[in-house]
């Protein structure tokens, strides 16, 4: 049987402990993308001045909420978010069944952010791991996620906008400001980019994959080699 498990992920499960306690109200008011719609998406938990500090996919079950996120951070995540938390009876903790799963091809759960990254979908552990060729689907295709790669930067900076991680309708959250205000003037100046790890710039690399060949770095916009703009980044 194929591997299908991402490995290197882990699911953070948000339940509501009391009567008329709503998840998604609570996390609405923190990320980036609206939970309260469509389910899964891909969203961040910024500083306030718009920084990353977590990037994720937000799925639904039932009044639950469970966070897809990377294993490294989610005790940090799971911190972070019991500090917003305060006195509302929400359950915030890891759950050790789920895995996140993934499979290159078309499929009834293409990925929120490009439908070519392949199928997402949680179900319960196995054995296998997909790490190494979810890696190297993922950046085939230019996109970046995880700490090493977006962590501190602006949202925009990381394609944010372009692979559906923002809603700009939602209204207000944390880093919400800034957000909008490059949106509204344009004014994104750098940006994540996959490029050969033979040309990428020592002074500009967030991420180096010695295996794949290849690196990911933040780049002046017009500095990006043209070669190096995935479709789906192309103006209109």
């Amino acid at each position: 049987m194929t591997a299908t498990l991402l490995s290197d992920r882990a699911v953070i499960r948000l339940s509501p402990l009391a009567a008329g306690e709503d998840v998604a109200e609570f996390l609405q008011g923190l990320v980036t993308n609206d939970v309260t719609g469509a389910l899964p998406v891909w969203a961040a938990l910024l500083t306030p001045q718009g920084k990353v500090l977590f990037d994720f996919l937000v799925w639904a079950d039932g009044s639950d909420l469970l966070l897809d996120c990377e294993a490294a951070q989610a005790g940090a995540l799971i911190k972070r978010l019991s500090l917003y938390r305060l006195r509302r009876k929400i359950g915030i903790a890891s759950d050790a069944a789920l895995g996140a799963h993934w499979r290159a091809g078309d499929g009834p759960s293409p990925d929120p952010r490009l439908a070519a990254l392949g199928q997402r979908w949680l179900e319960k552990m196995t054995d296998q791991s997909a790490d190494d060729q979810w890696l190297a689907h993922r950046l085939s295709h230019g996109v970046c996620e995880g700490h090493a790669e977006l962590h501190d930067l602006l949202w925009l900076e990381c394609n944010a906008a372009e692979l559906n991680g923002v809603s700009f309708t939602k209204g207000c959250y944390v880093g919400q400001e800034n957000t909008a205000r490059m949106n509204w003037r344009a004014k994104v100046n750098r940006r994540l980019v996959v490029v050969p790890l033979a040309e990428s710039d020592p002074a500009r690399q967030r991420a180096a994959y010695p295996v794949q060949g290849l690196a990911v770095d933040h780049r002046r916009v017009e500095d990006i080699p043209a070669d190096a703009r995935p479709a789906w980044l192309e103006p209109g």
